[in-house]
């Protein structure tokens, strides 16, 4: 990747043996290995067996959890905050985990909407849940640096799964419950 770097920097017209770049095509590619590093991760070793019994059925939430992702059609980073629900069916996941799982999926070239997607629907089958809501709302360096160049617009999206989707009243307590 070290060369496909410095290949980068003489094409936009830079000298890649100039003083201050001689060591960035090394630097951008462990950035990159960084950044993308979700590819590297398996689920079983992220969950790391911190799911336990509980009789707990109500709705558990973990919101702010920052994170920091790849646009895989412009590779500009996009970042921002998730906010994970779900109702327990007999087992909880250890808290720290759903950070985890949002930063396994957040660290590959991505999109947001499959980004979160991917978090509820493996919330849903790591637990067993009756139900997963995910939100996720972010900033996209692709609208704020290029094209458009729009400083303030932020996307968010959501994945409702279970009675998430299917009853009102939890969707609506996961909704009531973030804007506290």
């Amino acid at each position: 990747m070290k060369e496909q770097f410095a290949q980068i920097i003489a094409a936009i017209g830079e000298d890649p043996q100039r003083p201050g770049l001689v060591d960035t095509p090394q630097r951008a590619a462990t950035a990159l290995q960084f950044l993308t590093r979700g590819y590297q991760q398996d689920l079983d070793e992220v969950v790391n067996d911190a799911l336990f019994p509980s009789d707990a059925n109500e709705m558990i939430m973990v919101q702010n959890i920052e994170l920091y992702s790849m646009c895989e059609h412009h590779m500009l980073p996009f970042f921002g905050k998730a906010h994970v629900a779900y109702i327990p069916t007999g087992k909880v996941l250890g808290l720290s985990k759903i950070a985890r799982i949002v930063d396994m999926f957040a660290r590959r070239l991505q999109i947001q909407e499959q980004l979160t997607a991917q978090v509820a629907d493996t919330i849903q089958t790591v637990t067993g849940a009756a139900g997963v809501g995910v939100i996720i709302e972010a900033q996209h360096l692709c609208m704020m640096m290029r094209g458009v160049e729009k400083q303030n617009s932020s996307m968010k999206t959501s994945a409702m799964l279970g009675s998430f989707r299917d009853n009102p009243a939890t969707r609506a307590e996961f909704l009531s419950l973030l804007n506290k």
